[in-house]
C-alpha cells in the first residue's frame, strides 16, 4: 500500500475483524469520509482479508509512519452460548504487535470497544479509545495529537490517567445531511466474499431491553438520515455491482414513518426493482401498508427481534410488544408475501419449561419462514440484566449463569443468563420442543442445517463463493429449500 499524503496527516484504520463469511466494517468507511473531510489522508488496513495479521501490519508500518492508528472491534465475542468464541485477546494480539513497531499513538474505537472501553484498554494495556460515534471526535482527537494540544476534553475520549480511566461524554451526530462517499474499503470484494453490503438509515434507540448493548455505543435518541442521502448511499454501492444489502440499524421500522419515507424514496428512484434488501425490525408497529412498501421497494426479508412469545417474559425482558402483536406482524408479511424470520433470546430471568414450551409452540403456528432459537443471554456491563444479576449475590453461587464465572465480575468474559428452572439440559429441552421442524436454527454447534453461528459458517462461505447473495439467515433457508 503506497503513501499518498505525507506521513503526518495519514491516519491508519485497522479492521481486525477476520470472521467468515466476512462483514464490511462499516464504521470504518464512515470514519474515513469523515478524516478525509477533515484533510487527513487514510489508509486502511483490513485483517479480514489478510492470511498472515502479523505480517500485514509491519509491511504497511516499514514503508509508512502514521500519525495515529485507529483500531476498531466489532464485537466482543459471539454472544453464544456454545461456542463463546471471544475476540478481544485476539485484538490483544494486534495491538502488542503494533506496539513493538510504532511509537504513533493507538486509539480503540467500534461497537464492541463502547459496551466495555476501560476494561478493554486495560486488557490489551493501551492508553487512549473512543467510546459512541468516532466521526467527529476523531478528526478532532488526532489533530489535536498531531499539533500537540490538549486533547483530552475531546467528547467520547477514554484515557489512563495516574487515577485510573476517565471517560467523557460522547457527542453524537445530526445525521440529516450524513452521506459517506463509499469508498474507502473494497466493498465490491465484502460483497463478493460475504454476500452482501451494508447501509445504515438511522442511529440510537430509546427501547429498555434489559439485555442490549446497543444504546450504549450509538446512544439513546433516536437520530434519523434523510431519505435522500439513503437512496443516493444505496445508489453508490449500486455503481459498485452491490445490489443485495442489509440496513445496519437495530430496528428499521422504528419511527415506522422514518422506514416508510426510506421506502418511498427508493420507490421513487426506482431502485426496487434493482436492489434486493434486508433489515432487522421489531415487531410492533409493523402495518400492512409498511409491509407493502418494504415489498415495493425491494425487500427480499426481514428478522423480526420477537426475543419471546410469552407476554410474561416479553415484559422481564423490557419488551414493549406482546403475542399478539408477533400475530399481526407474521400475518402482515404472509400477506404481502414477504420473506421472514423471528429472532428468539430464549432462557432468560423467570423462563420456565411452560414459556418456553409455549413460545416454540407459537412460532409453529405463525409459520415464519425462519426461526432463530438463541438459548442464554449474553450479560454485558451496564445493562440492565448486569444490574438484575448483581443483586442476586456473588456471580459463583448464582445457579443462572453459564461461562466464565470467576473472576468476571465486570462481564468482561463471555457470561450468559439461563433459567435454571429450565434444568440441566435446557438445551436438549429445546430439541424435543422443535422435534426436527427446520424453520429453526439453534445452537451454535452441531448439525450443520441448524447451526445459527455465523462466524466461521463454512456452509455459508461455500455458498457465497457460489453465487448466493443476502442475509445469511436466508441463505440458509434457500439451500434447505433447494431455492437459488
Amino acid at each position: 500500500m503506497n503513501s499518498i499524503t505525507p506521513d503526518a496527516k495519514k491516519v491508519l484504520l485497522i479492521n481486525p475483524n477476520q470472521m467468515k463469511p466476512p462483514v464490511a466494517p462499516l464504521a470504518l468507511d464512515y470514519l474515513a469520509h469523515a478524516l478525509r473531510q477533515n484533510q487527513f489522508g487514510v489508509d486502511i488496513l483490513d485483517l479480514c482479508f489478510s492470511a498472515d495479521a502479523a505480517q500485514a501490519i509491519d509491511g504497511y508500518l516499514a514503508h509508512n509512519s502514521p500519525v495515529a492508528i485507529g483500531i476498531t472491534l466489532r464485537n466482543i465475542d459471539d454472544s453464544f452460548i456454545a461456542s463463546q468464541d471471544f475476540f478481544v485477546p485476539e485484538l490483544k494480539e494486534i495491538t502488542d504487535r503494533l506496539k513493538t513497531r510504532t511509537s504513533a499513538p493507538l486509539i480503540l474505537g467500534g461497537s464492541g470497544f463502547s459496551v466495555m472501553p476501560e476494561a478493554i484498554l486495560s486488557y490489551c494495556d493501551v492508553d487512549l479509545g473512543l467510546w459512541g460515534e468516532g466521526e467527529y471526535s476523531l478528526p478532532l482527537l488526532i489533530a489535536k495529537i498531531a499539533t500537540n494540544q490538549e486533547w483530552r476534553n475531546v467528547p467520547g475520549v477514554v484515557y489512563r490517567s495516574d487515577q485510573g480511566f476517565h471517560r467523557n461524554k460522547p457527542k453524537y451526530l445530526k445525521l440529516s445531511q450524513f452521506t459517506p462517499e463509499r469508498d474507502a474499503l473494497d466493498n465490491r470484494r465484502y460483497f463478493v466474499e460475504g454476500g452482501m453490503g451494508a447501509v445504515e438509515d438511522k442511529r440510537g434507540c430509546a427501547k429498555g431491553c434489559i439485555y442490549c448493548a446497543d444504546p450504549l455505543g450509538k446512544g439513546k435518541q433516536v437520530r434519523l438520515r434523510a431519505p435522500d442521502s439513503v437512496a443516493d448511499e444505496i445508489e453508490k454501492l449500486l455503481e459498485l455491482g452491490i445490489d443485495h444489502f442489509h440496513f445496519c440499524d437495530g430496528e428499521f421500522n422504528m419511527p415506522e414513518a422514518h422506514a416508510r419515507e426510506v421506502c418511498l424514496k427508493l420507490i421513487e428512484r426506482g431502485l426496487g426493482s434493482k436492489v434486493r434488501w434486508y433489515a432487522y425490525c421489531s415487531p410492533a408497529p409493523f402495518s400492512d401498508e409498511l409491509a407493502n412498501l418494504c415489498q415495493r421497494a425491494g425487500c427480499a426479508g426481514i428478522d423480526f427481534g420477537a426475543d419471546s412469545g410469552n407476554d410474561s417474559m416479553l415484559r422481564k425482558l423490557g419488551r414493549d410488544f406482546t403475542g399478539d402483536d408477533l400475530r399481526r406482524t407474521a400475518d402482515a408479511c404472509h400477506r404481502q408475501g414477504i420473506v421472514f424470520m423471528y429472532d428468539l433470546l430464549l432462557g432468560g430471568p423467570g423462563e420456565s419449561k411452560k414459556s418456553l414450551r409455549e413460545t416454540i409452540e407459537l412460532m409453529k403456528r405463525l409459520s415464519p419462514s425462519r426461526v432463530g432459537a438463541a438459548m442464554g443471554i449474553r450479560i454485558f456491563a451496564q445493562t440492565k440484566l448486569a444490574t438484575l444479576v448483581q443483586r442476586q449475590g456473588p456471580l459463583t453461587e448464582n445457579p443462572n449463569l453459564h461461562g466464565t464465572v470467576e473472576g468476571n465480575d465486570n462481564f468482561f468474559a463471555p457470561l450468559f443468563y439461563l433459567s435454571s428452572a429450565l434444568g440441566s439440559d435446557a438445551q436438549g429441552y429445546l430439541g424435543e420442543l422443535i422435534a426436527g421442524d427446520e424453520r429453526f436454527f439453534f445452537g451454535a454447534t452441531g448439525d450443520a442445517d441448524q447451526n445459527y453461528n455465523y462466524n466461521e459458517n463454512t456452509i455459508l462461505v461455500n455458498a457465497i463463493k457460489a453465487g448466493y447473495r443476502g442475509a445469511f439467515w436466508d441463505i440458509l433457508r434457500r439451500l434447505a429449500e433447494g431455492l437459488p
